[in-house]
C-alpha cells in the first residue's frame, strides 16, 4: 500500500445556501480551468434545472483543477438527507472533505448530516468559515459550534486537529487569519495539498474499481462511474463486472476511458490507482458493481446505504382528464421509469402491490420523492400518488417508528405559536437560543410522521420568513396517533369549467384552489372549507338568465386569488381518502373516489368494518 501526492479526491460538504457551489466556481476561475474570455454561467455545478429552481444540489457532479502539480478532483455533494444515497456514494470516492459553514448560521442540520457519514468513514476535513463579511458573521462563535460539532459526532484526536480557513465564497478569497488581506484562494488550495491525504493505492496489484454512478452516452452506451482502488485500467482493455446483487460475473472490453479536467471528460488510454474515471463497455453495470481484472476479479464491498422512511403508492391516472396531457400514461411506461430510477438511485425502493396498476415506492423523505415525482412530470409521464406514510420497524413486541431532529428559525414573538403547534404534532424540544440576527433558534425531536403537513402550516405562521431544517435521527418508540389536517375541502359536485359567478356566491364556503375558467372534473378539490368537514359544492354553475342581466355586472364581480401550493404543499396536503393527479401540465388534488354516493357508502363500510373489529 502506497500513498499518491500528486492528486487529493475531495468532496465539498455544506448546509443548503451556504456558500458551497459558489466557492466552487471561484476555485473554477482562480485555477485556470477556463479561459479568460471565457462566458460560464453562476453556480455551474448545478447544472439540472431543478436544482437551478430550488438552489439546492441533488445530484453528485465531478469537476477537477490543478494547482502545484497535483490535481485536485473535487465532488459537490448533496447537503439535504433526502439525498443520503448520493452522499453515501461520493464518500467511497473520496479521501477528505471540505466542511463550509456560514459564519451567521453556523452549523445546521444538513451540514451535521454529511460530516457525521464523513466521519464514520474516518475521512479529515478542512474546515472553510465562510461568508465573514456579512455583517452579522460571528467567526469565532461558529468555529466554537463547529468543533463542538465534531466532539459531538464522535471524531478521532486525528480528525479535531483539522486546519481552519475564513473565507468569502462570493468574493473568491480564504484567509488563515481574520485580519489577513488575503484577496485569492491560495490558502485554501494550498490547505488542501498539505492537510488533506492523497489516496490510499496499491498500483502493482490486479485491477478493482467499485461503481459509485452511473451515466449514459447517446454513443457509447451506459458509462461506469469510480475510483481505481488497485492497479489500472486501459482503453480495449478485457475486463470483468462482479454483480454486487448475484455476485455473478460478465466480461466485457472497456470501449472509452476517461478523467476529468475541469468540468469537461478527457478521453485517456489508462488510468492509475487513485483516479476517478469513466468507463463504456457493458451496457448493464450498476451501482455497487465492482469491475476487477479478468484473471482476478476479486470483488469490493459494495455500497450500504440508510432505510427509506417514507412510502407513496405510484399509480397510472385514472381521472376523467387521463391521456390528455402526458406523453407516458399506461402501467408499463410507470413500471419501467421507476425500476430504472431504482437501479441508480441507491436510497429508492421500488416494489409490485396486489394492484397491477400500482407501484408502492419508499424514499428518504418528501423531499426526495418530490423530485423524482417533478422529474418525471418534466419528461412527460402522467399518474397519480397518494399521502406519503412513514414505514414503521418491528422489534420483538415493540413498535418503532423514524424520528427527525427539526430545527426552527423565527423570531422570538412566533417562537410560542410554533411550540404550540409541534406539541400537538408530539414534537419535544431539545434547546433553544437566540441567534446573532435576532432570531431564534429552536431544535425539537418529532416523528417523522407528525412534520408530514407541518411545511406549510410553519409558512403560514411565519408569514414565509421562517426557516425549517429537519434530518433523519434514527428510530424511537411509535408515540401513537397524532392530528391530521384540520379543516376539510371544497370538493366539486358537477365537472365542468368554473365560473367567476360561482365562485363569488360561494366564496363563503372556505379558500379556492382554483380561479374562472379552469376545468374541472367530479371529486377534484377545488378549495379548502372553511369547516371540519368535506363539501361538495357546483363551482360551473351559471347565472339564470333574466331580462335584467347584464354582461358588465358579471365582469365587475370580485373574487379572491386563488391559493397557490407547490407540490411538496399539496403532497403534505393529502388525507388517506385522497390522490394528487400528476401530468406536465397540472398538479390536481382529488378524492380516490369521485362519486360522492360511492365515498359515502365506502366510509359507512370502513366504519362498520372498525367496529368489528374492536
Amino acid at each position: 500500500m502506497s500513498v499518491r501526492t500528486d492528486i487529493r479526491n475531495l468532496a465539498i460538504v455544506a448546509h443548503v445556501d451556504h456558500g458551497k457551489t459558489t466557492l466552487i466556481d471561484a476555485m473554477l476561475r482562480q485555477s485556470g480551468t477556463f479561459r479568460s474570455n471565457e462566458t460560464v454561467q453562476e453556480r455551474v455545478m448545478d447544472s439540472n434545472p431543478l436544482e437551478r429552481e430550488r438552489g439546492i444540489t441533488i445530484f453528485s457532479k465531478h469537476a477537477s483543477i490543478q494547482y502545484a502539480g497535483v490535481k485536485i478532483n473535487i465532488i459537490d455533494t448533496p447537503g439535504h438527507a433526502d439525498f443520503g444515497g448520493e452522499v453515501e456514494r461520493i464518500l467511497q470516492m473520496v479521501d477528505g472533505i471540505l466542511l463550509l459553514v456560514d459564519a451567521a448560521e453556523g452549523p445546521l442540520p444538513q451540514t451535521k448530516f454529511v460530516l457525521r457519514k464523513a466521519l464514520e468513514r474516518g475521512l479529515k476535513a478542512v474546515v472553510i468559515v465562510n461568508k465573514i463579511d456579512r455583517p452579522d458573521a460571528e467567526p469565532h462563535n461558529t468555529l466554537d459550534k463547529i468543533f463542538d460539532l465534531f466532539v459531538a459526532l464522535g471524531a478521532t484526536d486525528e480528525q479535531l486537529d483539522f486546519s481552519v480557513l475564513y473565507a468569502s465564497s462570493r468574493q473568491g478569497f480564504a484567509r488563515t487569519e481574520l485580519d489577513d488581506d488575503c484577496s485569492t484562494l491560495i490558502p485554501l488550495f494550498d490547505a488542501i495539498v498539505r492537510d488533506l491525504p492523497g489516496p490510499d493505492v496499491e498500483p502493482d496489484k490486479p485491477l478493482q474499481l467499485l461503481v459509485t454512478n452511473t451515466d449514459h452516452s447517446d454513443y457509447l452506451g451506459r458509462l461506469a462511474i469510480g475510483r481505481i482502488t488497485r492497479g489500472n485500467v486501459r482503453k480495449s482493455q478485457s475486463v470483468t463486472a462482479i454483480r454486487f446483487k448475484d455476485q455473478t460475473l460478465a466480461p466485457f472490453r472497456v470501449t472509452a476511458l476517461y478523467t476529468y479536467e475541469g468540468l469537461k471528460r478527457q478521453d485517456v488510454e489508462v488510468a492509475e490507482a487513485g483516479d476517478i474515471v469513466v468507463l463504456a463497455g457493458l451496457e448493464d453495470i450498476f451501482i455497487g458493481d465492482t469491475v476487477a481484472d479478468s484473471e482476478f476479479p476479486e470483488a469490493l464491498p459494495g455500497l450500504s446505504v440508510d432505510e427509506p422512511t417514507l412510502n407513496m403508492i405510484f399509480s397510472v391516472n385514472n381521472s376523467p382528464f387521463a391521456g390528455k396531457e402526458g406523453q407516458y400514461v399506461t402501467t408499463r411506461h410507470l413500471r419501467d421509469r421507476l425500476y430504472r430510477e431504482a437501479l441508480t438511485n441507491l436510497s429508492l425502493r421500488v416494489e409490485d402491490t396486489d394492484s397491477p396498476d400500482s407501484l408502492k415506492v419508499s424514499g428518504r423523505g418528501e423531499l426526495h420523492l418530490a423530485i423524482l415525482i417533478e422529474t418525471m412530470r418534466r419528461e412527460g409521464y402522467e399518474f397519480q400518488v397518494s399521502k406519503p406514510e412513514v414505514i414503521l420497524h418491528n422489534e420483538g413486541d415493540k413498535v418503532l417508528e423514524p424520528y427527525e431532529e427539526l430545527t426552527l428559525d423565527v423570531a422570538q414573538d412566533l417562537v410560542g405559536s410554533c411550540i404550540e403547534r409541534l406539541g400537538q404534532r408530539k414534537a419535544e424540544m431539545v434547546s433553544m437560543h437566540t441567534t446573532p440576527d435576532g432570531h431564534t433558534r429552536v431544535v425539537f425531536m418529532i416523528p417523522s410522521r407528525c412534520l408530514v403537513g407541518f411545511r406549510s402550516e410553519f409558512l403560514t405562521i411565519t408569514r414565509g420568513e421562517g426557516l425549517l431544517n429537519h434530518m433523519v435521527a434514527g428510530y424511537q418508540a411509535y408515540k401513537g396517533g397524532t392530528v391530521g389536517r384540520t379543516r376539510g375541502v371544497l370538493v366539486a359536485s358537477d365537472p365542468g369549467t368554473t365560473t367567476a359567478y360561482a365562485l363569488f356566491q360561494l366564496s363563503d364556503r372556505g379558500e379556492f384552489f382554483i380561479d374562472a375558467g379552469e376545468e374541472v372534473y367530479t371529486g377534484m378539490f377545488v378549495g379548502e372549507h372553511s369547516r371540519d368537514s368535506d363539501l361538495c359544492i357546483n363551482v360551473s354553475r351559471t347565472k339564470a338568465m333574466s331580462n335584467m342581466r347584464s354582461k358588465s355586472a358579471d365582469e365587475a364581480l370580485t373574487i379572491q386569488p386563488p391559493r397557490k401550493m407547490s407540490l411538496e404543499q399539496k403532497l403534505e396536503y393529502l388525507n388517506d381518502d385522497e390522490l394528487l393527479e400528476i401530468t406536465p401540465k397540472s398538479l390536481r388534488l382529488r378524492k380516490k373516489i369521485l362519486d360522492a354516493t360511492e365515498r359515502k357508502r365506502d366510509a359507512r363500510s370502513r366504519e362498520r368494518m372498525e367496529e368489528g373489529q374492536e
